[in-house]
């Protein structure tokens, strides 16, 4: 991983990604909070449901588009965190403290939010 992405990992916080409508299958753009948890990239929400997490769970493919500190746009795959002990660990997380404050309880977090892993794709910036 280049130095500009390393740092960027480690200091920003806003992304756009690009998933693949579930239905339309056109691509589709948004804005997105990123949070890196044990050396590892989630993206996550508030409890409910969310037109990019369904988009992900159709098609797990999705370019993370680093626009912060740098720009650079790289190929990725999410994996749904499904196991609660998993969520709960993640989610108490102290770089998850913002959607703490959203919630009445970790556990609101752990049964209704999204959460992927995002995994990039080795030597794909584009």
């Amino acid at each position: 991983m280049n130095e500009q992405i390393a740092y960027a990992l480690q200091n920003d916080d806003v992304i756009d990604i690009t998933t693949i409508g579930r239905k339309s299958g056109q691509p589709k753009r948004i804005e997105i909070w990123f949070r890196q948890v044990d050396g590892k990239i989630y993206i996550t929400g508030t409890p409910g449901t969310r037109d990019w997490y369904a988009n992900m769970l159709a098609n797990p493919s999705i370019i993370f588009h680093i626009k912060q500190s740098a720009t650079i746009d790289i190929s990725a795959t999410v994996y749904p965190i499904n196991d609660k002990a998993e969520r709960r660990r993640i989610l108490s997380d102290p770089a998850i403290v913002w959607y703490h404050n959203q919630v009445d309880s970790i556990e609101d977090l752990v049964e209704g939010s999204p959460l992927v892993e995002v995994v990039f794709d080795p030597n794909a910036v584009n």
